[in-house]
């Protein structure tokens, strides 16, 4: 089985309410690649680095899943509501599905 995949975002929302397209037209890109929200926003410790006041995760079955829909024309078409609403830092990242450590 594939490890999942994960975009890892931190936003700067510059205006909200050109950034709820984004995220109205996104919600569609990523239930076509069965992408689920991890994290969406809410409270946060920057505890080391840089960060953004929104932290978005979202998790597709495989990390190809993850690229596709990033790559599709919807999300395309979305992102160009995200980059006249926001700053962003987007990462697509392979899960992780072998050992873990042990105590």
């Amino acid at each position: 089985m594939a490890a999942s995949g994960y975009w890892i975002a931190r936003v700067q929302v510059n205006d909200e309410n050109a950034y709820l397209q984004y995220a109205s037209a996104a919600t569609a890109a990523y239930a076509a690649y069965g992408g689920k929200l991890l994290v969406r926003g809410g409270p946060y410790e920057a505890v080391e680095g840089d960060s953004r006041p929104r932290n978005v995760v979202i998790e597709f079955p495989s990390y190809r899943a993850a690229l596709d829909c990033y790559n599709s024309a919807a999300y395309q078409a979305a992102r160009e509501y995200r980059e006249k609403a926001a700053d962003a830092d987007i990462i697509i990242v392979e899960g992780y599905d072998g050992p873990q450590p042990s105590a």
